[in-house]
């Protein structure tokens, strides 16, 4: 996978590249990046990106004309014929050394191009792994008041918004994406790591016999699970202070922790997250558990 960040700031975005697993995915040639410099596209000799809203309002907007050359130079194409009058396209600035990496993307595929902001979709863990399967990605941190609209129309395929607030910065929005993404990307991390985490589509862990496939394990009973919180998790020492490791984890009885495991996913999704609960899905030995939970009035 390719992922190009188009930002005003690229030095914001440059170490998490160069760290942790992302580095270690870079350098096993799993994940390549462009690190694009918006400014770079500006004609003017003050690199200008930014102008007042038509319409009167307070702040600055992004102007589509540096945008625009910043995203073709990255791979992506306008819906829309570019009129006669616009200007020559400026030429793809070389990236600095270290900002990029070799490859993109290997099937034809045009590049997808997302635009984090308040006012998109939330992220959530389908988008992620929807966004996973693609070759290139391409990013746009918005600042100020945004991006002019002629962009969002003509190059954008996803508004994409992390949460309910506003952020200061653009490429914050856009790390939380990559890093939501790219550890999905098969080879980056280990399949059963994935398969335990909370938003899998399963529940309880995996069941005896089961190794290191990139399959997901499934619920007891045989059915997938809907999307639960992960369980709570213990490593030593067995003793911290006056609490204490349940002792069921060190039983050595798989199916009772995988039971155990199952139960405290509900318990955490029951109290953290219903809304997960009441999409169903579940088998009857998750609401049998979650029955009990209820009986327990929802204490650990």
């Amino acid at each position: 996978m390719k992922i190009s960040v188009l930002s005003l700031f690229p030095e914001i975005l440059k170490g998490f590249f160069e760290s942790s697993i992302m580095k270690r995915a870079v350098e096993k040639g799993l994940i390549s990046y462009d690190l694009v410099n918006i400014r770079d596209f500006a004609t003017d000799r003050h690199h200008k990106c930014d102008d007042e809203v038509y319409g009167g309002g307070a702040g600055m907007l992004m102007m589509p004309a540096p945008l625009g050359r910043a995203l073709e130079a990255s791979g992506a194409r306008s819906r829309f014929e570019a009129p006669a009058s616009a200007p020559d396209p400026a030429p793809m600035p070389a990236p600095e050394s270290g900002e990029a990496a070799e490859g993109g993307a290997a099937s034809g595929r045009s590049p997808r191009t997302i635009f984090l902001t308040p006012s998109g979709r939330p992220l959530n863990q389908a988008m992620a792994r929807d966004f996973a399967a693609e070759d290139h990605l391409i990013l746009v941190c918005g600042h100020y008041e945004g991006i002019d609209q002629r962009i969002i129309d003509a190059y954008v395929d996803d508004e994409v918004s992390i949460g309910d607030y506003v952020l200061s910065s653009g490429e914050v929005a856009a790390l939380v994406l990559v890093d939501a993404v790219y550890r999905l990307v098969p080879g980056v991390i280990k399949g059963e790591s994935l398969a335990e985490e909370s938003f899998s589509a399963h529940a309880g862990g995996a069941s005896a016999g089961e190794g290191a496939g990139s399959e997901p394990p499934v619920l007891e009973g045989g059915a997938s699970g809907p999307c639960l919180l992960e369980y709570p998790q213990y490593t030593r020492p067995a003793d911290y202070g006056r609490m204490k490791v349940p002792d069921v984890l060190s039983s050595g009885h798989h199916a009772k922790i995988v039971r155990w495991r199952l139960k405290e996913q509900l318990r955490k999704t029951l109290a953290y997250r219903p809304e997960l609960l009441a999409k169903g899905g579940l088998p009857e030995e998750a609401l049998k558990l979650l029955r009990e939970i209820s009986t327990e009035g929802g204490d650990t």
